[in-house]
């Protein structure tokens, strides 16, 4: 019933968000000498703006020691967004960053089993890679059949477009896969797209308003606190058979919040 499991990044596979990309814009402010930080508050409000170089011309625009001129406001959103990547791929490589718990036993459990994976993200390749050559090892595009990042789409999540073209790179339709997402604008986009999603809460959406999941939950290293609620299993994490049961029984359990 599921052919393919189609993966965000940021967030979903690792709280890259707070301890990442938090961290490495406000070192490239520093670089830059700019007097600006994003400290938790500030950053969660920012996610509702997707893509980072999106995010700061979106701070920017409400800083009064940001340039006027709107060509210099996006050079230097460019320039910092640049060694902002770096900084983030320096953090990744320091082992800061873990996978959260269960996503590396999942995509295992995929490989055993035959279910392809694609990722679906609106981050940059080159920020995919840091994190996944970290630790699934330099070969780790050989682990996913489909891999649409932030610089091949126009439109960013909410926009379903990075699944279409996962769906597309896979030759697959949106009911014989399923997402796995962790924010509201990316449960958007995969229902947009028509493909079911499982939602994994991170730790900026623990709490948001999240509309149209199969299922919804705390994250896939524990079975408790998720809606549906699991059956009993061997197991102790979310596995390929819950994904099925979420899956089979869609119809039924659709619109969580």
């Amino acid at each position: 019933m599921i052919k393919a499991l189609l993966w965000d990044v940021d967030g979903t596979m690792a709280e890259t968000e707070r301890d990442g990309h938090r961290v490495a814009f406000n070192r490239a402010f520093e670089d830059f000498g700019l007097p600006w930080r994003w400290d938790v508050e500030r950053y969660a409000e920012l996610l509702a703006v997707t893509g980072g170089r999106e995010r700061l011309l979106h701070d920017m625009r409400s800083r009064p020691d940001a340039p006027a001129v709107p060509a210099e406001r996006d050079r230097l959103a460019s320039e910092v967004h640049a060694r902002k990547n770096a900084c983030y791929a320096e953090l990744i490589h320091s082992g800061r960053i873990s996978l959260r718990d269960g996503v590396r036993a999942l995509m295992d459990e995929c490989r055993e089993r035959g279910v392809r994976m694609g990722i679906a993200t609106t981050t940059s390749k080159r920020n995919v890679d840091a994190l996944l050559r970290a630790h699934l090892g330099p070969c780790w595009t050989h682990w996913f059949g489909a891999l649409v990042c932030g610089e091949d789409v126009v439109g960013k999540k909410p926009d379903p477009e990075v699944y279409l073209k996962a769906l597309r790179q896979l030759g697959l339709r949106p009911l014989e896969a399923v997402a796995i997402e962790d924010s509201p604008g990316g449960a958007a986009a995969s229902c947009a797209a028509g493909v079911p999603v499982v939602v994994t809460r991170s730790v900026f959406f623990a709490s948001a308003t999240i509309e149209g999941a199969i299922a919804i939950g705390p994250g896939l290293g524990q079975r408790d606190g998720w809606r549906p609620a699991l059956e009993g299993a061997a197991s102790d994490r979310i596995d390929l058979d819950d994904l099925i049961a979420w899956r089979h029984g869609m119809e039924y359990t659709s619109g969580f919040g």
